[in-house]
């Protein structure tokens, strides 16, 4: 499948440049320092060694997997791994000056201008509504692929477009379109969300993530230091990046040098990405680590909603068990309280940039969860309550896809330092969620998504 138009892309697009996803060279021509330094940063910090080798190994599994030609162009002629699938693939939008200036426009005094990407996601769709309604201006970036039916985040987008919100259709790795609409608003805040998700999909096209979640992170943040002021960051990072540890809580100072799939190795990186920046250039900037987020507008690929869909259709559900029959467990965390967290981080991230005296603002990593671990099987039988309807169920062993058998987060950091406090129980965010389901899927409206199987 190949590129879709006014920018859209499939994730499994074959086709593409590695000049276009980590272009070594700036408009003047000169040689880049900003990703060039960033990976000698990476072997040159003692204390970031082992999470260093693990990025590392992602970006040389790119260039072997993918293949690197005399030109630099992935998949263009046979190299390290012979010929295979290009990381990169977009077609090059453009921006309407007028709508995205319209749009980032703070409509109260004190109030920030952030560019969302990832805006027509489900975490950027509600996090742009929260802000737009509080007076930020906001402009939302996203490529708006197929991973999942597009018919949900144009139904997003629209909501957006009637709060004052555009979202400019283009891919991350578009860098004259970041560039761009960068220099038409003077964003106080970049909150980048956009990432290829899920946790399966990784084994079947991971290209996807090296496109979207490292290459694309690298893009944003060399635009971001070329800016001035320069913006305050904060990032999407996961849960995910715990993998294989098993102490729990999980609190943010344990080590993260285990990860268990492709798409968490990708979230490890753009953390130690995040922290080359903030070393070298000063940027402020906070990632986030969300834990299992449900709500309205939510993703189709997530369990939750798969679920739904399956009890509406009739067919069984796939519940995954771990070794000796043990029962999966995850930190569900209703949206709304996500989105006060990351609202919080935006509010008191400190300047970008270093200080005369040398200091630099700090780096910072908070986990939002619910702090409240819940069993699939549990999760169900509250689904199947407010579904009023029950399930098919099927237990089935765990694959190994990169899946894990339990997240559970400790959130005092976030507590102390944002005043995060998630309050919405599983019982309450599902009966919202299913309220939501059940009048949006009225009729035929959402039959492409009732029929969406999760790759």
């Amino acid at each position: 499948m190949g590129s879709l138009p006014g920018g859209q892309r499939s994730p499994s697009s074959t086709m593409g440049s590695y000049g276009d996803v980590l272009p070594m060279r700036g408009r003047s021509g000169r040689r880049s320092r900003g990703v060039a330094s960033a990976l000698a940063s990476l072997f040159t910090r003692p204390m970031e060694s082992l999470g260093a080798c693990a990025a590392i190994s992602l970006f040389v599994y790119a260039l072997m997997r993918f293949g690197v030609g005399s030109s630099g162009d992935v998949g263009s002629s046979p190299g390290l791994g012979g010929r295979g699938s290009a990381v990169s693939a977009f077609i090059p939008a453009k921006i309407d000056v007028a709508k995205v200036q319209r749009s980032c426009v703070s409509r109260k005094d004190g109030a920030g201008a952030v560019l969302i990407t990832g805006s027509a996601g489900f975490v950027g769709f509600h996090t742009a509504l929260a802000l737009r309604s509080t007076g930020w201006g906001v402009l939302g970036l996203d490529n708006v692929n197929d991973y999942y039916p597009t018919s949900l985040k144009r139904a997003r987008m629209r909501e957006l477009e009637k709060a004052g919100v555009h979202t400019v259709e283009a891919d991350l790795n578009d860098r004259s379109v970041v560039r761009d609409a960068l220099d038409a608003c003077k964003f106080t805040h970049i909150l980048h969300l956009a990432a290829q998700a899920g946790v399966r999909y990784a084994v079947k096209n991971p290209g996807s993530y090296v496109h979207s979640n490292v290459a694309g992170m690298v893009n944003i943040m060399e635009e971001i230091i070329r800016t001035s002021p320069m913006p305050k960051v904060v990032f999407a990072s996961s849960s995910s990046v715990y993998g294989l540890n098993t102490k729990v809580p999980f609190k943010e100072d344990d080590v993260t040098d285990s990860p268990a799939s492709l798409y968490a190795a990708t979230k490890k990186a753009d953390e130690l990405l995040a922290h080359t920046y903030n070393h070298i250039h000063g940027v402020s900037i906070t990632g986030l680590r969300f834990f299992t987020v449900y709500g309205p507008y939510g993703r189709p690929d997530m369990a939750y909603f798969s679920f739904a869909n399956n009890i509406v259709r009739g067919k069984p559900i796939t519940i995954f068990k771990g070794e000796n029959d043990a029962e999966l467990a995850r930190d569900f965390t209703y949206i709304d309280d996500v989105v006060a967290g990351i609202v919080s981080s935006l509010e008191t991230s400190e300047p970008s940039g270093k200080r005369a005296d040398g200091s630099k603002p700090p780096f910072r990593v908070y986990n939002l969860g619910n702090k409240h671990p819940v069993t699939v099987s549990d999760f169900v039988s509250t689904l199947e309550k407010h579904m009023g309807k029950k399930a098919k169920r099927n237990y089935v062993p765990m694959p190994k896809t990169g899946d894990v058998p339990f997240t559970h987060a400790d959130v005092s950091k976030a507590n102390r330092e944002l005043g995060y406090n998630p309050h919405t129980n599983l019982d309450e965010g599902m009966k919202k969620f299913v309220d939501w389901y059940k009048e949006f899927c009225k009729g035929a409206a959402c039959a492409s998504i009732q029929s969406y199987v999760p790759a």
